[in-house]
This record gives structure tokens, sequence and C-alpha cells, in this order.
């Protein structure tokens, strides 16, 4: 793939705004199979930016889960080398150029309690990464969503398709992403623009309805036809459909053997109004990585997954934006079927 210029432009004016100063040791985090045109593009920013930069490259791992392990966001390339976790904790700045990113990854902790500001970059096409470049205005209405967030004791999400979900986040962990991060000990992701909540064990219950050109990131389709998940005590424990979208989902949950993935990882909205829910008609599935789906503003999120904050651990993961839902936190409607409020 040629590099062009405006994209070594885009990625130096991310880096900036991560606060990437001239001679800063900043490392490049990479592993065999990371798109290469990444690994690049994140080098050229940095020696444009004066930056002293360096790279980590690991062999990508041997594959350990019984499917294909997509958007985890879990990378586990480092796999607890302890020489690398002391490189990037010791580093200003660290491009993650993983496959899955370091946002759940058992290593960020310790990478982050050295100091460093991570970016995780999704890996996607470089024209998406240029699209969706976030800008320094982004980061205000991101951190308005937490603070609210963090005040409510209730979410509740609704659809004309059916769902009816209550979530309680009394003691849950609530994070928010704007695509950037100027400040030491933190994590963002490139593209960004959402807001979460990673309910406390037990929080969730009711009927999740996906409904047609809602999205399964993890397949990276679009539904044909409505699917119905009845959720108690924060797990899948039914769905509901005769057809394709339906069997895939119970195919995959199946396929873990593991309740945890059937539970809640987190909930949320899309606050980037710069993301296009119909993004992925436009890339090969090899071009795509969906991140831009999770944050095109006004979709409801819910993931099922690794939620720390419960004490669940599992590979297996979705991530299903929703289309068209209403949120509401303490019975105000931040998201008012599918337009942010």
């Amino acid at each position: 793939m040629r590099l062009d210029g405006k994209w070594i432009d885009s990625f130096a004016e991310v880096f900036a705004l991560c606060g990437v100063q001239r001679g800063e040791p900043c490392a490049i985090l990479s592993e065999t199979q990371s798109r290469p045109a990444i690994v690049e593009l994140s080098e050229l920013a940095l020696a444009r930016l004066g930056a002293r930069w360096f790279h980590i490259v690991l062999p990508t791992p041997r594959l350990s889960a019984p499917v294909p392990v997509r958007s985890t966001g879990a990378s586990d390339a480092i796999a607890g080398l302890e020489p690398v976790v002391q490189a990037l904790a010791a580093s200003g700045f660290v491009a993650d150029c993983t496959v899955e990113g370091l946002q759940h990854a058992p290593e960020l902790p310790r990478i982050l309690a050295g100091g460093a500001r991570v970016l995780a970059i999704s890996n996607e096409h470089p024209e998406i990464l240029e699209r969706t470049a976030p800008r320094a205005e982004d980061e205000a209405p991101v951190r308005d969503a937490m603070r609210r967030l963090r005040a409510a004791r209730q979410l509740q999400v609704s659809s004309a398709a059916g769902t009816g979900l209550e979530v309680s986040l009394a003691d849950a962990r609530v994070g928010g992403v704007w695509g950037f991060t100027a400040r030491p000990g933190t994590l963002s992701h490139w593209p960004g623009g959402l807001v979460l909540a990673f309910p406390a064990a037990g929080s969730v219950s009711g009927v999740l309805v996906l409904d047609r050109g809602d999205v399964n990131l993890t397949f990276k389709r679009y539904l044909q036809d409505p699917v119905r998940l009845r959720i108690e005590h924060d797990h899948v424990v039914e769905i509901e459909g005769h057809h394709v979208d339906a069997d895939l989902m119970r195919g995959y949950f199946e396929a873990w053997g593991d309740r945890s993935a059937y539970a809640v990882s987190h909930v949320g909205w899309g606050l980037n109004r710069r993301a296009r829910w119909d993004a992925m008609t436009f890339y090969d599935k090899a071009d795509f990585n969906g991140t831009e789906l999770r944050a095109f503003a006004g979709n409801f999120l819910y993931s099922t997954g690794a939620n720390e904050v419960a004490g669940r651990h599992t590979l297996g993961h979705f991530d299903l934006p929703l289309r068209r839902c209403t949120v509401r936190i303490d019975g105000e409607a931040v998201v008012r079927e599918g337009v942010l409020a």
C-alpha cells in the first residue's frame, strides 16, 4: 500500500493531541500480524514530530480459542513478557498497533502505572482513521456524558422493536473515549467518541432486540432479521429467532463452552457525529475493524464478554451497536430513538 502524505499528517496531528513532544521517548508496539501501514505511519508521524521513537515487535501468538477471536480489545501479544512491559511503562507515549489493542490487556495497568500515555490505533484501513481523526473539541461532550453517567443510578433502554432493558449503575465503572489522551497513565483509542459503563455483577436484566440493520460487529454484519435476546442476571439465557442471524449468534456463544461469554461486558452510547453507521458497506472485511460503528452518534452499544468489574474473564465477545433506541439515565433521555438528546 502506498502511504500518502495526508495520512502522515493525520497521525502527526493526533499524536500532537496526545502531547507528543520533540525528544520524547515513544514506543511503537506491534506484532507480526499488525497492519504494516499503521506501524509505518506511526513511525513517520513520530519522526515528523521530532520524537525519539523505537519499535517493539512481538510474534502474534498461536490461536488458543475454538473459534476466531475478533474485536476484544484484549491483545495477548505481550503474554506477560516483563522486559516489554518495563519498556512500555518507561515510555512517554505508546502507539499501540497490536491487532486487538491493549484496552483490556492484563499488562495494561502496569504499563499505565509507569506514566505512559497509550493510544490504541484500531486495525483499520488508513482512510478510515483519516476520516475519523479526533479533534480537540471531541473531549468535552464525552467528559460531560461520563459525569452524568457516574452520577446516575439506573440506565434504561427501550425501542419500538421491543427492547426493554434495565441496568443498575451501582458500583459500575464508567469510562469514555474521545480518541486521544495527553494525561500520563491513561489510554484512549482511535476512532473514539463514546461513553461506557461496566456494570457490577447481577446488574442487567430484560430484553434486547437486535433489529434489521443493527450491527453484529464481531461478525462484521448488518442483521437481516431481528434477534431477540432475553437477559437475566447479566447473562443471555435465550436467543430467539429461526434464521441465519440467530443461528450464527447461538453457534458462537456455544463454541466457547463458557457461561461468562453470555454475560454483559459493557453498555453505553455513541457520541461521534463524524462516525457513520453505514461505513461497513464501503470496505472489504480485511480493511475494516469496526471501531467506528461503536461510536456513531446515537447508537446504543451492548457488549458481551469480559468484565473485570464483575469478575468475569473470557475471550468470547460480541459488540452490538443498535439504532433507534431510547436511552435514559435516571429517567432522563440522553438518546431519543437513535438521536442524541
